[in-house]
């Protein structure tokens, strides 16, 4: 284990402390978890989605959402904490792809959550140990009472699953028992994670009752060992949830980094004074009060802990040592690809500040990652939140800065960018970069020019107001009638509005219908916009002429076009995230939305194929326009919206003389939905002037657009 002895967990030896995960306004408990570090704790992805009422097997992230974790501690303590989720690994069958409601195993299903818990007040984290067969194992329901525990015995343990079997007598394991520890009652240790049980069918194949047989008694369970939950973790850059790997002079850090440590803190003394205060940083306890660490088990401690190295740094920075030996260390370092950028307190210190932040600002820190950042490379799929902060720590610096000086980080820059939408806790966060930038050795004056640049992006996103939005989703239901489901977002996110998905519209019904709702809303703060309609549809749906549904009744005095009242626009999901990956260019793409170029495609005989060939030769459109014949039209109209190009403009009629591309040439990229509206008011004004019947596909990639209407139209967002 060596003198940092805490590399496996620096619990005693005691039972893990109990924990609880359930829903954030729900008094039942959907599951156990494990306490992995003060503010992270590990359980199944199952347990997540049971405790938000979305199905077993959903594989998409949960976005944001709280759930509620109680940790459980001696003389019946309870810490109530809220969480959201960290790390996300989806269910999924052996080949990867969905769980089937019939399935008896799986893979993945595991989830960290990261905790609201005071500073201090966790219990310390369980050791952890490799799981063997006939080991006599420990299991706890998620309800957290002592008395509630499964003696179970390990029967294999070859592959990703081990199956577990229940005494005869005692507790069995049921609902509720999921993402709980597995403890070692010999070695002391968590050594997997409990996942699912055996339950027999309540009827037969032919849906019969069926009848007792003492045959169903059944104490099978299986779940993961820790050797597979490592694998996982460490698979989506969860490395602070995983233990630490061996490292050894195949490192290309590890020799070099000897000769540094040796020379900054050349005598035995020195060396123990900075480990033992080192391994306290880490959440470790040193291996001696007297004696040292090897020079080597130094070097070996900083090349296993992704967070050592930023805290050693951080130590020798406050105690005023060599400027020049310090960056040398770091620089050292940063040849072996272990050591992330932030210590583990300053990991900390940016999550309390994201704490204390309204959940609406903190979803849109993707926002100001990419307008900080609007040539880097693909961001993870992952859907948090943590998983994009830890991406972004591996990204190298920026390439403005003087010779030899340390290059600003990409986190820092697009970190200073998010304190733009702070309001009054923006000194906070900027006072954090200045603390990471100082111990990385990062001269003020280069980020005060980032700073400068975020400020300048600040003021343009406060000049340009954030509109008022409806979004509804159109789904075809019998022969001419449609059903809704609406959203209203006046900034803070989607809420949704409408509740009985099962009403079908006549298109003056869904009019009438669309126009209630938007009587309630008023204009867009600031310049006084009309709130713009967007219009969710699938493939099929791209050319409904939903802008000319009218709202007329007897009663009224005016027609009620639904085009020419509102701006109006139409966003296809199904085909944007059809193929994943050209979700980087579409981000790219909508970030150049005032300087990217447009292109025209008005040849009646062209490949549709070329089109998609150019627009990968030119990552700068960020609008096409279509006047071609309705044949090809629609397929080249597919081709845009699935390789993420976020405006296309094209005319619905059966004639492609290419009117509204002319005329719509002169109007901005970003006033196009005015733009457009105005063109449709002209059309029933003067038909012959205006004989186009225009579509505006628009997807805008720093606006939220509800999880749940692509497969799942009958949940509630």
């Amino acid at each position: 284990m060596g003198w940092f002895g805490g590399t496996q967990g620096h619990g005693d030896g005691a039972e893990p402390a109990p924990v609880s995960v359930g829903g954030a306004d729900d008094g039942n408990w959907s599951g156990a978890g494990l306490l992995l570090g003060d503010d992270l704790v590990l359980t199944c992805a199952h347990v997540v989605n049971d405790a938000l009422g979305r199905s077993l097997w959903e594989t998409r992230p949960p976005g944001p959402v709280a759930l509620r974790v109680v940790l459980r501690g001696e003389w019946d303590t309870a810490e109530h904490c809220p969480a959201r989720v960290a790390h996300w690994i989806p269910p999924r069958d052996r080949d990867g792809g969905p769980v089937s409601e019939s399935a008896d195993v799986w893979s993945g299903d595991l989830a960290v959550l990261r905790i609201d818990a005071p500073s201090g007040r966790a219990p310390a984290p369980p050791r952890r140990a490799p799981l063997r067969a006939g080991q006599a194992v420990r299991a706890w329901h998620g309800g957290g009472r002592e008395d509630t525990f499964a003696d179970l015995q390990v029967k294999t343990d070859r592959g990703p699953v081990a199956y577990l079997d229940g005494e005869a007598t005692g507790m069995a394991v049921s609902r509720g028992f999921s993402g709980g520890p597995l403890w070692s009652l010999h070695d002391e240790a968590v050594v997997g994670l409990l996942v699912a049980h055996y339950f027999v069918p309540p009827v037969d194949t032919a849906g019969r009752p069926r009848p007792f047989n003492p045959q169903d008694l059944i104490r099978r369970s299986w779940g993961y060992s820790w050797q597979t939950v490592q694998a996982e973790l460490r698979a989506v850059g969860a490395l602070e949830s995983a233990d630490p790997a061996p490292v050894g002079l195949d490192d290309p850090a590890f020799v070099v980094l000897m000769q540094e440590i040796d020379s900054a803190v050349p005598t035995a003394s020195e060396r123990g004074g900075i480990a033992r205060r080192l391994a306290w940083e880490c959440g470790v306890p040193p291996g001696s009060e007297v004696t040292p660490p090897t020079v080597e088990e130094f070097v070996s401690f900083l090349l296993s802990r992704p967070r050592a190295l930023p805290a050693l740094i951080g130590l020798l920075r406050r105690d005023r040592r060599d400027p020049e030996a310090v960056d040398r260390i770091q620089a050292a370092g940063h040849l072996s690809r272990v050591p992330r950028l932030l210590s583990t307190r300053e990991l900390h210190g940016l999550h309390e500040l994201l704490r204390r932040l309204d959940h609406e600002v903190v979803g849109r820190f993707a926002e100001a990652v990419r307008a900080a950042l609007p040539l880097a490379a693909a961001f993870p799929g992952g859907g948090t939140l943590d998983a994009l902060i830890d991406h972004l720590e591996t990204l190298p610096g920026d390439g403005r800065a003087e010779d030899g000086e340390p290059r600003v980080p990409a986190l820092l820059r697009a970190v200073e960018y998010f304190g733009e939408l702070c309001g009054a806790q923006r000194a906070g966060v900027r006072l954090w970069s200045d603390g990471v930038a100082a111990r990385l050795g990062i001269p003020r004056s280069a980020m005060g020019e980032r700073r400068a640049d975020a400020q300048e992006w600040g003021r343009v996103l406060r000049g340009r107001s954030l509109r008022t939005r409806v979004l509804v989703q159109v789904s075809r239901a019998e022969p001419g009638r449609h059903r809704l489901r609406i959203w209203c977002d006046e900034g803070a996110g989607p809420r949704q509005v409408s509740t009985d998905t099962s009403v079908s519209y006549s298109a003056s019904g869904a009019a009438r219908e669309l126009l209630r709702v938007l009587e309630t809303l008023g204009p867009s703060a600031g310049d006084g916009q009309r709130p713009l309609v967007e219009v969710l549809v699938d493939r099929t749906g791209l050319n409904l002429p939903i802008d000319e549904w009218e709202g007329h009744t007897p009663d009224q005095i005016v027609p009620g076009v639904l085009g020419v009242e509102f701006p109006l626009v139409v966003h296809c999901p199904e085909l944007l995230r059809r193929h994943e990956r050209f979700l980087p260019d579409w981000r790219r793409r909508w970030s150049r939305l005032d300087s990217g170029t447009t292109l025209v495609v008005s040849d009646a005989t062209l490949d549709p194929n070329k089109i998609y060939y150019e627009l990968m030769g030119r990552l700068d459109t960020v609008r096409v326009s279509v006047a071609a014949d309705p044949a090809l039209r629609d397929r080249v109209v597919q081709i845009c919206l699935a390789v993420g190009v976020p405006v296309v403009v094209w005319d619905r009629g059966r004639d492609a003389d290419g009117h509204v591309v002319e005329r719509l040439a002169e109007v901005a990229t970003r006033e196009l939905p005015d733009g457009v509206r105005s063109y449709r008011a002209n059309t029933l004004a003067r038909p012959l002037e205006y004989p186009g019947r225009p579509v505006l596909a628009w997807a805008d990639a720093d606006r939220t657009v509800p999880r749940l209407h692509l497969t799942e139209p009958q949940e509630s967002t």
